[in-house]
């Protein structure tokens, strides 16, 4: 009896003791996990949940924020503790506690209760360190080196090294934190006693200067030695420092952004252990040098002389007599604000496939893939020797290099003529002059480019495959998404697709890596969705709705690139855009709504929004425009001023949609009556009666007519649409907004057989025919790049989103994806997909195989969401999960349905 009465109590003891069901992780400060060096005032916290039961929700949550290790320790929170809050909500929860203060770390927790009302654990601690949430936190000035820039264009040319800074302190005593708070315009490394601070690349992000320049925060604590150290930095000049050449012949990037020569902001805290602290701000008693950066541009290059390098610049034994004071100048007017988007890092090292000889003393890297980035080199040689790379994105049939798809804004021997003191083509080109002191390692710190092949000339030898090595860089992004498939060549597209995102983001999204660099509103509209399925964009894309923002114009235009380089290609009046480019500002805001909850994102940009959609509605005549760029690149003549109008149209129904989300009712109900008066408009003018034709008919036309719900004869509409297909033999001849909206459509429509029939043509025009034709990144335009057009351009990547919401069929039914569709299509011969997508709420499975008449699906929905899952099944057939039937909610159209909470689950049709 004894025996029985202990066991009770061990098993009982055990429940009372068992894991909870439902216990928050992975928890997040503005999207980052410890986030260091944060100026909002009120950051939003969130977390995921670890459980291994299904059906998991969250009832109610505690949040606990202390300002000290302590008191969290104990479950006490100093500075701000909720207490039991009934609420579904774990993402973008805003802090409300006591004001936080600048420079300051914050520790918090969260606890969670179950659907049974059944406490969690508190979870791990976490923390967010402040930087600083006023300008006059600051103590440090911004210096430089005092030099000037050249009075005439063509001597911009010339050498001009860049400087080096540097500053000797002491510290001697007990390290307990210590922080680098740095802007260094256009670009900059930091060292400390000899050491590079970090792994980032090209910071910071580029941004509108006279509104705006990002700050980095960095820990320094292991680098700081008691007793003497020093500081060092190296400038470069970025985008803050532009040569004078103009862009396309027309628009000198000078005119329309604040610029300077490099200069830099920084400040140290030395926090001691007896709770004292130490600032070393720059200012005059800085010293500073010339470094051996002779040259350097973001677009055409950098010149590296080792021979004028100085030993130990960055450290305590430097050679002081070539060293000056500083001299404080006034710098970029903008705010300076933290930089919150990843940064840019060498995200992957990639070796040469082969080096060929194309003549004497002329080699080629073949690196076997198209990116971006810059070479990495290992040479030994002579003092004096001068290597020079030249980069491009083909070879020419007599195997010499193709650089003239990436000369900057075309501007080349036989294009556009290059300015007075410029080379005669602007090609991406670097030059290392060795100093000859045994293996040499180089590569350069601030430029980059986009490339597969590497010219090399003035090598010491022949170089091999073990001393060339390509450094991908890219915003690093954190990857969000997974996708394979049956179908080879869609596995393969996929992953060009994944390197020609990934080219085109360095802190702006870029329409090319080589040629242009710029974040065109178009480019970043169309493939908005398919990146968000593949990387973490919160923080980016919050950036770019920034850079939007800082570029509207006095009367409510909104810039066709961001920042803003001048281009304004058939805009409506200023320097506004074409209003298919001006949609990156509202359509953005949309996307970080629909895909994050991010609901700070209107509100704070809503005005904005206002006043961009009273400009666009003093520009339309009678509810219509007429020009715009269109559907760019598309075969068939473009549907102009139908597309403008709908592009129009659409601005209207985000701001009735804003307006509703943030309760701003009437303004809702405006814009909504706006836009119902728009569409009559539309089909007034561009509509066939009785046809379901639009416009001029064509694959655009029609798409847009059934994307945007325009067509009252849908039926007609889709036929005509399809008709087209037949004409054009089942090709695209769709332009990079068309492209979007046609799997858009097909999915939406069940017709995915349609779709792989589309995307699977192996000849001219799609996209299999460029991967037949070597593309490793996706080109410009849908024929063979040439010498003029890109071969790393992002615009019809649009199709990546398709992978993921039609074949693995994953979808949101809520913002957030509090809600989830799971509806694979299975088409094209496909006999299985697989593939996650990392929402803002947990990871999201789609697992799918068809065998003969069988069909099995596996998923998993993450804890505190729900799924609706569509499993293709004909009419009545039974419908198992882990081998046990399942209630089916309904049949429809190929499909059984079923309901689910979170879990993992096996469905089988057999």
């Amino acid at each position: 009896m004894r025996f029985f009465t202990l066991l009770f109590s061990i098993i009982f003891c055990f429940q009372l003791h068992a894991t909870p069901s439902l216990q928050p992780a992975s928890l997040t400060c503005e999207y980052i996990e410890n986030p260091l060096g944060i100026d909002t005032k009120s950051p939003r916290l969130g977390w995921n949940f670890a459980s291994n039961e299904q059906n998991q929700y969250q009832l109610a949550y505690e949040i606990i924020v202390s300002d000290n290790l302590s008191s969290i320790n104990k479950g006490i929170g100093n500075v701000w503790a909720t207490g039991k809050i009934s609420s579904a909500e774990n993402i973008q929860i805003a802090y409300a506690g006591k004001a936080l203060q600048s420079f300051t770390r914050y520790y918090w927790r969260a606890k969670v209760y179950n659907a049974k009302n059944e406490s969690s654990e508190w979870s791990n601690i976490n923390w967010f360190e402040t930087a600083m949430f006023s300008q006059s936190d600051w103590k440090a000035q911004w210096i430089s080196d005092g030099s000037k820039n050249p009075e005439h264009d063509e001597d911009y040319y010339k050498e001009d090294r860049m400087p080096l800074l540097r500053k000797s302190f002491s510290a001697n005593k007990k390290i307990a934190s210590a922080r680098l708070y740095i802007s260094g315009v256009g670009y900059y490394e930091a060292y400390l006693n000899a050491k590079k601070i970090s792994s980032n690349m090209l910071d910071p992000g580029f941004t509108t200067y006279r509104k705006q320049v990002m700050y980095v925060v960095h820990d320094i604590t292991s680098l700081i030695k008691k007793g003497n150290n020093t500081a060092g930095i190296m400038l470069g000049s970025g985008w803050w420092n532009p040569l004078p050449f103009k862009f396309f012949a027309r628009w000198d990037l000078r005119n329309y952004q604040q610029t300077g020569r490099p200069c830099v902001k920084a400040e140290i805290h030395l926090r001691y252990t007896d709770g004292t602290e130490q600032i070393i701000a720059t200012d005059e008693s800085w010293q500073t040098s010339p470094g051996p950066i002779t040259k350097n541009n973001v677009y055409i290059g950098e010149h590296y002389d080792a021979r004028l390098e100085q030993k130990n610049w960055s450290d305590n034994n430097e050679e002081k007599s070539i060293w000056k004071n500083t001299v404080m100048v006034a710098g970029p007017d903008g705010l300076l604000t933290a930089q919150m988007q990843p940064p840019i890092r060498v995200t992957k090292i990639i070796k040469p496939v082969k080096i060929i000889n194309y003549k004497p003393g002329i080699f080629i890297a073949d690196m076997g893939q198209n990116f971006a980035g810059v070479a990495n080199i290992n040479v030994k040689g002579p003092a004096g020797t001068k290597i020079n790379l030249r980069y491009g994105e083909d070879l020419f049939e007599d195997g010499s290099l193709n650089a003239m798809t990436t000369a900057a804004t075309q501007i080349k021997k036989g294009g556009i003529p290059s300015p007075l003191g410029a080379p005669e083509s602007l090609f991406q080109e670097d030059q290392y002059i060795l100093k000859g002191d045994g293996v040499e390692q180089w590569h350069p710190r601030f430029t980059f480019h986009g490339f597969r092949y590497i010219e090399i000339t003035g090598w010491p030898g022949t170089p091999t495959v073990n001393e060339i090595e390509g450094l991908r860089m890219n915003t690093d992004v954190e990857q969000n998404g997974t996708f394979a498939c049956s179908d080879t060549m869609f596995n393969k597209l996929h992953n060009a697709i994944q390197w020609t995102f990934l080219s085109n983001i360095f802190s702006v999204q870029s329409d090319c890596p080589g040629r242009e660099k710029m974040g065109y509103g178009a480019d970043i509209a169309v493939t908005a969705n398919a990146y968000m399925y593949n990387y973490m964009m919160a923080n980016f894309y919050t950036k770019t709705v920034r850079d939007y923002s800082n570029e509207q114009q006095d009367d409510g235009g909104i810039t066709e690139i961001a920042p803003f380089t001048g281009i304004a290609d058939r805009g409506y009046g200023g320097n506004s855009g074409p209003l298919g480019w001006e949609l990156a500002f509202p359509y953005v805001q949309k996307q970080l709504y629909d895909m994050y909850a991010d609901k700070r994102i209107i509100e704070n940009n809503y005005e904005a929004l206002k006043r961009q959609l009273a400009f666009l509605e003093s520009k339309a005549k009678e509810n219509y425009f007429y020009w715009d760029i269109s559907d760019h690149e598309a075969l068939d003549p473009k549907p102009e001023a139908l597309s403008a109008t709908a592009f129009y149209y659409q601005h209207v129904l985000m701001g009735a949609e804003f307006a509703g989300i943030i309760g701003k009712q009437q303004d809702s109900i405006k814009y909504a009556k706006l836009a119902k008066e728009i569409k009559s408009s539309i089909v007034s003018k561009f509509l066939v009666p009785g046809t379901g034709r639009f416009d001029n008919g064509t694959e655009s036309a029609q798409l847009f007519a059934l994307w945007y719900g325009l067509s009252p004869e849908k039926d007609n509409t889709m036929k005509a649409l399809m008709q087209e297909f037949e004409r054009h033999n089942w090709h695209v001849s769709t332009g990079i907004f068309s492209t979007k909206m046609l799997f858009d459509v097909l999915r939406e429509n069940d017709m995915n057989e349609d779709a792989c029939r589309i995307a699977q043509q192996k000849d001219f025009p799609g996209w299999i025919n460029m991967l037949n034709h070597g593309a490793t990144t996706l080109w410009e335009r849908w024929d063979l790049p040439g010498t003029v057009y890109s071969m790393n351009h992002p615009m019809f990547g649009s199709i990546d989103e398709w992978f993921y919401r039609s074949l693995l069929g994953i979808n949101a039914a809520a913002t957030g994806f509090k809600k989830i569709v799971i509806k694979p299509q299975p088409a094209g011969g496909i006999n299985w997909a697989k593939g996650t997508y990392q929402s803002v709420m947990g990871i999201i499975k789609s697992d799918w195989k068809k065998e003969g008449d069988k069909f099995s699906l596996h998923v998993s929905i993450p804890p505190n969401t729900s799924a609706t899952i569509f499993i293709p099944a004909k009419e009545n057939k039974a419908i198992t999960e882990n081998a046990k039937q399942v209630n089916v909610l309904r049949y429809e159209k190929g499909y059984a349905i079923v309901e689910v909470g979170s879990g993992d689950y096996s469905f089988a049709a057999d």
